[in-house]
């Protein structure tokens, strides 16, 4: 059950929150056994931050973590 606890909502915008409430509880149930999909490699920290970091000096900001 859904309750308007402060303010006068138009029949619109209880239509709208309403409707990303039940979006949200389908997603939640998912029964079709189906994951997200995985992230891209390309944006994996981990694949930024093999390398060692670079030495200390007045650019070494600007190659922190860009590998080598």
């Amino acid at each position: 059950m859904i309750k308007v606890v402060r303010g006068n909502p138009t029949p619109e915008e209880l239509a709208a929150a309403l409707a990303v409430v039940q979006a949200r509880a389908a997603a939640a149930n998912r029964t079709d056994g189906e994951a997200p999909p995985a992230p891209a490699a390309w944006s994996d920290p981990a694949r930024v931050a093999q390398h060692r970091t670079p030495a200390p000096g007045p650019k070494s900001w600007a190659r922190t973590y860009w590998p080598a």
